[in-house]
């Protein structure tokens, strides 16, 4: 699973006004119709479409149809639309998965919100404007449509309506997900969001959406709900088997990353002051209140581990033995569950460090808890099991608040500057909230825009200003403090990438 993000928080959220992003070239909204051998139903659906934005969107748009390996008339049908309507553009590649099609023309397109529907547009289209607004307006991070929710009206059968219950049962029973319809194929996602996002996203057919949506939920950013009314496509060429299997191969998978930490998801993290729980305490450390009740939770089960294990190694050990045993053991639990839930330290970095002063940690606690029975045993001679349980209790206790100091001061010390390479940018960019100045847009995000290559001016002018991936008025207002930042990592250059997937968009 990549992990190759650009490092530091994301941007804070900024409202997106539609008559600066409107003079800035580039449209507000780019809906994205992957297809394959939809020579049929392609042209009245994007005809529809476009019928829809004209007359009810109030911002720029445009249509993006991505062809994945067709093999019947649909590229044809496609580049005749896009020659037809101006806002309309279609982009082939030449592999099949619906994945693969999304992260392509999203990772190249220039709009600030994304979005996505399915070819036989089941949804009902007037779903589409409350699906983009909250992230327009800077409200929410992703947005979803959802055919399960309360006020949804859903047209279907059974056996689907069954499937994608027991579905979404599954990601909620296995992965702890929220979001109530991860395969309804109606979704939106903030650009600067994408841009982090989608590399970690690995899968490249049906289970990408439920991926990224987990993804996304895990890291703590805002997915929006929207009820939608939906009628099911009798024709539709969708396995249902085969899909399944694929998708219950993604569940272990990412659920078996989530476990170990192998995801960097703290790189999707908002600045502070960004959400309105960070507003700081006066006297109280940010992130107390969270740490010390993660921290509390841990000791509460792992002192039950503990003792459970002291009663198992007691029946073939003496006392010390068995308490030894027994800290060892939780202790190792304890540190890793206090990273990943009470601190926030995902991934492998650091972790035998961790468990080395962990150990150390855990030294301290024997010493006391050793030391407790040891005088338990000089003052009463021979304790009975519970005495014993008792006193445990006590120096545990002692020990468990020196542990939460030595974590938090020592262990897993709050870094203050997750983003050095922000250092020289002037402080006017970083009162718009943005904590990580123009390392939000990869340069494979930036030379992956270039496949757009029908307006490469259109994209080298807004690239260099929309240096934090959020909306280009967001950063035009002040272009100079961007100046951190090495150009070629923030434009485009017509020059040098034209010759990337040159003719495939028209």
């Amino acid at each position: 699973m990549r992990t190759d993000t650009p490092w530091s928080t994301l941007p804070a959220r900024d409202h997106l006004l539609a008559g600066a992003v409107d003079t800035a070239g580039a449209p507000v909204l780019d809906v994205v119709v992957p297809v394959h051998n939809e020579e049929k139903d392609l042209e009245p659906c994007v005809l529809r479409l476009h019928d829809h934005l004209a007359r009810t969107f109030p911002y720029a748009f445009r249509i993006t149809v991505a062809d994945n390996a067709s093999t019947d008339r649909t590229p044809q049908v496609a580049a005749r639309l896009a020659a037809a309507l101006p806002r309309v553009r279609s982009y082939r590649l030449e592999e099949k998965g619906r994945g693969r099609a999304l992260r392509t023309v999203w990772s190249g397109s220039d709009a600030p919100v994304l979005a996505y529907m399915d070819v036989d547009l089941s949804t009902d289209l007037n779903a589409l404007l409350p699906l983009v607004a909250p992230l327009i307006s800077g409200h929410s991070d992703l947005a979803i449509g959802s055919r399960l929710a309360r006020s949804s009206r859903v047209v279907r059968g059974s056996k689907r309506e069954f499937i994608s219950r027991a579905y979404n049962l599954i990601l909620r029973s296995s992965l702890a997900a929220r979001f109530s319809d991860a395969q309804c194929g109606f979704k939106a996602i903030r650009r600067d969001v994408a841009e982090r996002l989608l590399p970690m996203v690995e899968d490249s057919g049906w289970f990408f959406d439920t991926e990224m949506l987990v993804l996304a939920e895990r890291a703590g950013l805002r997915i929006h709900e929207v009820p939608v009314d939906w009628v099911d496509d009798p024709d539709s060429t969708v396995h249902i088997v085969r899909t399944a299997a694929e998708d219950l191969k993604g569940v272990w998978r990412v659920g078996r990353a989530l476990a170990v930490g192998a995801l960097p998801l703290d790189r999707l993290a908002r600045p502070f002051g960004d959400d309105p729980r960070d507003r700081a305490l006066s006297g109280v450390p940010g992130g107390l209140a969270r740490q010390l009740v993660g921290f509390c939770v841990v000791g509460a089960l792992s002192t039950l581990c503990y003792l459970g294990l002291y009663s198992l190694f007691r029946l073939g050990a003496g006392p010390q033995i068995a308490n030894g045993g027994a800290l060892l053991v939780s202790a190792v639990a304890n540190t890793a569950a206090n990273r990943r839930l009470t601190f926030g330290v995902r991934g492998r970095g650091g972790a035998v460090r961790h468990q080395a002063q962990g150990l150390v940690v855990f030294a301290i606690g024997l010493a006391l808890t050793s030391g407790s029975l040891a005088a338990l045993g000089a003052a009463s001679g021979s304790p009975s099991h519970a005495t014993e349980l008792a006193v445990l209790i006590a120096a545990n206790l002692a020990a468990t608040v020196l542990r939460f100091l030595l974590f938090r001061a020592w262990v897993f010390p709050e870094r203050t500057d997750r983003n050095p390479d922000c250092s020289g940018v002037a402080p006017a960019a970083s009162s718009a909230g943005r904590a990580d100045c123009s390392g939000a847009a990869p340069a494979d995000s930036s030379a992956g825009r270039a496949a757009f290559s029908a307006a490469p001016a259109a994209a080298s002018e807004v690239a260099p200003a929309d240096c934090s991936g959020v909306a280009p008025v967001a950063s035009s207002a002040a272009p100079a403090d961007c100046s951190g930042a090495a150009p070629a990592a923030s434009s485009a250059a017509p020059a040098d990438d034209t010759h990337h997937e040159t003719g495939n968009l028209r």
